[in-house]
């Protein structure tokens, strides 16, 4: 294992220990959107709420991927196998199904969940 390795692991066991906080606020943010949605708030309101909500989710996954390689351990970061063989166990496979869960809404809100605004027509005079 490299020194490199060792310093990649400390940092996302740093990184990851912020997790529970920014699915917090992740949580937080979908709430918010949805509560927008059921009052039928504006285009502009829907739009903010929906870039906040992808943001907080952008969060999250990054916590949740650094989890999931300080879960596998220092030696998947140097060696393919290891970081296979690191997913079958039951904590890499939880960490694994986070991170595809959080991507998966994140997309989903990128194509759903920010609504498109027209551009503005200039006007010629």
């Amino acid at each position: 294992m490299s020194r490199e390795a060792e310093v990649r692991y400390h940092a996302d066991q740093e990184i990851s220990k912020s997790f529970p906080e920014m699915l917090d606020k992740a949580r937080q943010a979908e709430r918010t959107l949805r509560d927008l949605r059921a009052a039928t708030a504006d285009e502009i309101e829907l739009l903010g709420a929906g870039r906040a909500f992808d943001q907080a989710l952008t969060e999250a996954l990054r916590a949740a991927e650094a989890g999931q390689r300080a879960t596998f351990g220092v030696k998947s970061y140097d060696d393919r196998i290891a970081r296979r063989k690191a997913k079958a166990t039951p904590a890499g496979s939880m960490w694994t199904a986070e991170v595809e869960r959080l991507r998966t809404m994140r997309e989903d809100n990128r194509m759903w969940g920010i609504p498109r605004l027209p551009r503005p027509v200039p006007t010629i005079v």
